[in-house]
C-alpha cells in the first residue's frame, strides 16, 4: 500500500519502482556523505554557511534526481540541461568550491545508482586525500609570500615610462606594469605592478626609494591580485 502511494501518475506496468524503503536509504545516506564532505571542505578552509549547507545536502539532490531518472534518457537529457544552466546563474566561485561541488555531484550519483557503499567510499577517500593534501601544504610555492601587487599613484606630468625601473629592477626579480589607470579628474595617475621581491625584508625600503620619486603620493602593496589556479 505504503509502494503503492509513491508510484507516478504516468507509470507503466513496464515502469520499475523504487521501494519507499531504498528511496530513504539512498537519501540518508548521501545526507550523511554531504556531512563528511562539508566537514572536510571546513578544514583549513575560509567558507560561508551557505555553501557548505549546500555542499552538505548536494548529494542527496543529485541522489533524488538520479533515481527519478531511473534508465529514461529523455529525462536524463533534460536533467543535464538544467545542471548545466546553473553554471551560468551563479557566480564563479575558487577551483577548491568547484572541485567541492564536483565531488558532491559525483558521490550523489553513485549513491542515486544504488552504490551506496561506493558513495561512502569515495567520499572519505577523497575527503581524506584533501585533508592530507592541506596539511602538507600541497602546491604552495616556496616564493608564494614575495608575490606582490603593487599600486602607485602618480602626478599626471611625471612621464611614467621606465620612471621607477632603475629602482624596481634592484628590489625584485620579476616585474611587469599590468595596468595603467586615470584617477582624481585625471589629474593622477595609478600605476598597478606584479612584482616578484627579492628579499621581503627590503619592502619598506624599496617604497622609501619610490615615495621619492612620485612626490610623496600613495603607494600600496599587497598580495598578489592573481587568477592563476582559479576556475
Amino acid at each position: 500500500m505504503l509502494n503503492q502511494m509513491f508510484r507516478g501518475i504516468f507509470d507503466t506496468d513496464m515502469t520499475n519502482v523504487i521501494a519507499v524503503q531504498d528511496f530513504l536509504l539512498c537519501v540518508g545516506c548521501s545526507l550523511v556523505i554531504g556531512l563528511i564532505l562539508a566537514v572536510a571542505y571546513m578544514c583549513g578552509t575560509r567558507y560561508t554557511k551557505s555553501f557548505v549547507a549546500t555542499l552538505a545536502i548536494l548529494p542527496a539532490v543529485v541522489c533524488v534526481v538520479i533515481m527519478m531518472v531511473n534508465g529514461n534518457v529523455g529525462t536524463g537529457v533534460a536533467v543535464a540541461g538544467a545542471f548545466s544552466l546553473v553554471r551560468f546563474r551563479s557566480a564563479a566561485g575558487s577551483a577548491k568550491e568547484i572541485g567541492a561541488i564536483f565531488l558532491a555531484m559525483g558521490t550523489g550519483i553513485v549513491a542515486g545508482m544504488g552504490y551506496l557503499g561506493y558513495a561512502f567510499l569515495v567520499a572519505v577517500l577523497f575527503g581524506g586525500v584533501s585533508l592530507l593534501y592541506h596539511r602538507l601544504d600541497f602546491g604552495a610555492g616556496k616564493k608564494q609570500d614575495r608575490y606582490k601587487t603593487m599600486h602607485i599613484t602618480i602626478p599626471e606630468d611625471l612621464d611614467y615610462s621606465g620612471v621607477f625601473d632603475k629602482i624596481l629592477q634592484k628590489y625584485t626579480t620579476e616585474c611587469e606594469l599590468v595596468q595603467v589607470k586615470t584617477t582624481n579628474m585625471g589629474s593622477l595617475f595609478r600605476l598597478t605592478y606584479n612584482l616578484t621581491l627579492r628579499s621581503r625584508d627590503q619592502e619598506k625600503e624599496m617604497i622609501d626609494k619610490l615615495r621619492c620619486r612620485n612626490g610623496n603620493l600613495e603607494i600600496t602593496v599587497s598580495k598578489q591580485e592573481t587568477i592563476i589556479g582559479e576556475l
